[in-house]
C-alpha cells in the first residue's frame, strides 16, 4: 500500500516525474519548487509502504490569496495506475483540505477537471462532495473544456449541478 506524508523540497523531482507519467498537464520544475516554498503545507506525497523512496502519488495545492475570499485550489493530483483504486487520491485530497482549513483558514477549495475525466469527476463529486460551479471553455492546452468545481468546507454550496 502507501503512506501519505508532507512532501519536502527533496521530493520535488519525484513529484514532477509522477506528473509527467500520469497527466497531460505538466509544469516546469521551478513551478514545483515555487509551490513547495510558498505553500509547503499543501504539498503532500504518497510513498510506497515497502519502499519509502518510491513516490506513487501527490497532491499540489495552493492558496488563491488574490481573490476575495482567499481560498484553496488544487493545482494537480496524480496517483500511479498501480496504486489506483485504494482511496489514495481521496486521502491525499483530504489531507490537503485539512491544511487549507487549519493553516490558512480557507472557506473552500476549487479545482479544474477535464470534462472527459469521468473518473476524477466522480471522485470529486461522490467521494468528496465537490460541486460544479461552472464550465470553462477551452481551458486546457488541447482546447478541452473544464469543470470548475468547489468544495465548501462548512458544507454550504454556491451552485449545484
Amino acid at each position: 500500500m502507501a503512506c501519505i506524508r508532507r512532501a519536502t523540497i527533496d521530493d520535488v523531482f519525484t513529484i514532477q516525474q509522477n506528473n509527467l507519467y500520469c497527466l497531460p498537464e505538466n509544469y516546469q520544475i521551478k513551478y514545483y519548487y515555487y509551490h513547495s516554498m510558498t505553500w509547503p503545507q499543501l504539498l503532500d506525497i504518497a510513498v510506497d509502504s515497502n519502499d519509502p523512496n518510491k513516490s506513487v502519488g501527490y497532491v499540489l495545492g495552493k492558496i488563491e490569496d488574490d481573490s476575495n475570499p482567499l481560498h484553496g485550489h488544487i493545482t494537480s493530483i496524480a496517483v500511479l495506475r498501480t496504486h489506483r483504486g485504494f482511496g489514495l487520491a481521496k486521502k491525499l485530497l483530504t489531507q490537503n483540505h485539512h491544511g487549507m482549513q487549519s493553516i490558512y483558514n480557507a472557506p473552500y477549495c476549487s479545482l479544474h477537471v477535464r470534462i472527459s475525466n469521468y473518473t476524477a469527476k466522480n471522485l470529486y463529486q461522490k467521494a468528496l462532495n465537490y460541486k460544479v460551479d461552472s464550465i470553462e471553455a477551452k481551458y486546457y492546452a488541447d482546447k478541452e473544456d473544464a469543470y470548475f468545481m468547489k468544495l465548501y468546507f462548512d458544507g454550504s454550496q454556491a451552485k449545484v449541478s
